[in-house]
């Protein structure tokens, strides 16, 4: 595979066995069961082992859980990076595979010894599997990381046995027990009471395993990806938008500038993604010609094994879940888009009477509605959508990803239309964003009100904006997204089921914070199509990551990003 910014083009990949992508699976825990057996033997009261001289006080010390949990830790995260078929962690479970044959061969451990070499004679077969890249810059982040630690280690041990030695301790005597203590072994220090040595023990094995994982964490990083989309990539999705963009409601959002474009090899199609926290994340259907598809989502998946990345996809569509799932991946519904036929979209009826007397009740307040392209608004009104927009925003962080282009006022969208409401005194207090959706529909983008007005303003916009619409020639209005949907509409209905009630309480408690049902209540009462949207993964095991990265990607999750920790 060769990679440039903003563009991968896949060679054909060699034809493996079916069993062949499960080895690295199985090697991860192989290492886990090690891990294990590992804690057994130190925390086995009978069980004679390198840590014995740890407990002369029993293990209530904490001296022999210390020694296991670090080395278990450090052999999970290696676990874990072999999974995701690290390089790194194949050279590094190697040396530490050697390393302890050699110290049970010494000790006369037959059993441990036929197990670690068990185990490196299966990582040596299986050494072609281990190809994934870390990042580049993780071995001098390491060291950064080893020097810093290494040195708030040394310095806590020194403090700790500055009071605690035996008088006449010399600095140089307690500055070598103190880095023989934080690679595991016991300091030869004599101590003023007998308690603290086994207390010093523990201090210094916590700090000297903290050290290590920290320092592994730096090296087996996942590679970083720029999320930028290149300018020419911009202008080739653009064209394919004109030709294909009728296939899908969130194809214009694929021109975030914080994805990156992954081709085919015909330049027919691509896959939109971002990589976030070791996640290859899509968002929407590959755009293009669908025919081309398959060859986007191949080097989309290359690129994602290259480098160990998981793949997920969120919010495809039904065509686009199956084009996946030919690929490897498997899908699970997520929820529905709700989408305005606007030749059957009208406030008359029966089932409309909430809508209708809400907007009513609008009108009658004074409000006014303006529906326009953005190119036809001048500079000052921009300016002034976009300060309302940011003003009128309750959340401190603008969130979105696969359904929100973040891009209200940027001339590079002038087929944006853009929906102003005002009160009786002429103060915007509405502003509702929606990008195209081909040439005949509209997706919704921005949606954006004052607390303080009329009850109904949205449905006050939204019935403007349809009206005007249907002057346009346009077809289909795509509203908000509701996530799991149908649970909330078939726990309603007679006969639904225990597990589907429970699934049902549980999504309102969640509602208390991510406002699931609101959503769904706020879409509904407009009478939409539902069609179905779906989160695509590689395995049922990659869900939860894929689900994190989700909603640190659509600014749900904002983790802290302090400073470089070097420095």
């Amino acid at each position: 595979m060769v990679v440039e910014p903003g563009r991968v083009t896949a060679k054909p990949a060699r034809r493996r066995a079916a069993w062949r992508p499960r080895v690295p699976s199985a090697v991860a825990w192989l290492v886990r069961l090690i891990a294990l057996t590992t804690v057994i033997g130190v925390l086995h009261p009978g069980q004679p082992n390198q840590y014995a001289s740890l407990r002369e006080d029993a293990v209530a010390d904490g001296v022999a859980f210390a020694a296991a949990a670090s080395s278990a830790a450090v052999m999970l995260l290696l676990a874990g990076a072999l999974r995701r078929r690290k390089r790194r962690a194949w050279a590094l479970i190697v040396g530490v595979a050697a390393v302890a044959a050699v110290a049970h061969a010494e000790a006369r451990q037959w059993g441990d010894v036929a197990l670690h070499v068990a185990l490196l004679a299966v990582l040596v077969w299986a050494r072609r599997d281990f190809t994934a890249e870390s990042e580049p810059r993780g071995r001098l982040a390491a060291v950064r990381v080893l020097v810093v630690m290494g040195g708030i280690s040394v310095l806590a041990g020194l403090f700790l046995t500055r009071d605690t030695a035996a008088p006449g301790t010399g600095f140089g005597r307690r500055l070598g027990e103190v880095l023989y203590g934080l690679v595991g072994f016991s300091p030869d220090l004599r101590f003023r009471e007998p308690g603290l040595s086994d207390l010093t023990q523990v201090a210094l094995t916590t700090l000297g395993a903290l050290t290590a994982l920290l320092t592994l964490l730096a090296l087996l990083a996942p590679a970083r990806k720029p999320a930028r989309l290149d300018p020419s990539d911009e202008a080739r999705l653009r064209e394919l938008l004109e030709r294909y963009g009728d296939r899908d409601s969130l194809g214009y959002f694929a021109l975030r500038r914080d994805k990156t474009a992954i081709w085919s090899r015909t330049g027919k199609a691509a896959v939109v993604h971002r990589v976030v926290g070791g996640v290859s994340l899509a968002s929407g259907d590959p755009i293009g010609d669908p025919e081309a598809w398959p060859g986007a989502v191949e080097a989309w998946l290359d690129e994602a094994e290259r480098f160990g990345w998981i793949p997920g996809a969120l919010g495809v569509s039904e065509a686009g879940a199956t084009t996946l799932c030919r690929a490897g991946l498997d899908a699970l519904e997520l929820g529905d888009e709700a989408v305005l036929d606007l030749d059957r979209f009208s406030l008359d009826g029966r089932s409309m009477r909430g809508v209708r007397q809400a907007v009513n009740r609008v009108g009658r307040a004074g409000y006014t509605a303006t529906v326009h392209r953005q190119a036809a608004l001048t500079d000052r009104e921009i300016a002034e959508v976009t300060a309302a927009a940011i003003d009128l925003r309750t959340d401190k962080v603008e969130r979105g990803f696969s359904m929100a282009l973040c891009r209200l006022g940027d001339r590079h969208d002038p087929e944006m239309v853009i929906v102003r409401v005002r009160d009786a005194t002429g103060r915007l207090v509405c502003v509702l964003g929606f990008v195209p959706w081909g040439t005949d529909g509209l997706s919704l983008d921005v949606m954006r009100r004052s607390r303080d007005s009329e009850n109904g303003t949205i449905e006050f916009a939204i019935a403007a904006v349809a009206e005007q619409a249907r002057r346009w020639g346009l077809r289909r209005i795509s509203l908000n997204f509701a996530v799991f949907r149908a649970v909330f509409e078939r726990a309603s209905r007679v006969g639904a089921g225990p597990v589907l009630r429970m699934w049902h309480r549980l999504l309102l408690f969640v509602s208390r914070w991510f406002q699931i049902e609101s959503l769904y209540r706020a879409n509904a009462k407009y009478q939409p199509d539902w069609v179905p949207r779906f989160v695509c993964f590689r395995r049922a095991a990659d869900l939860p990551r894929v689900a994190i990265a989700a909603l640190e990607a659509e600014a749900f999750l904002v983790w802290p990003k302090p400073r470089r920790l070097a420095r």
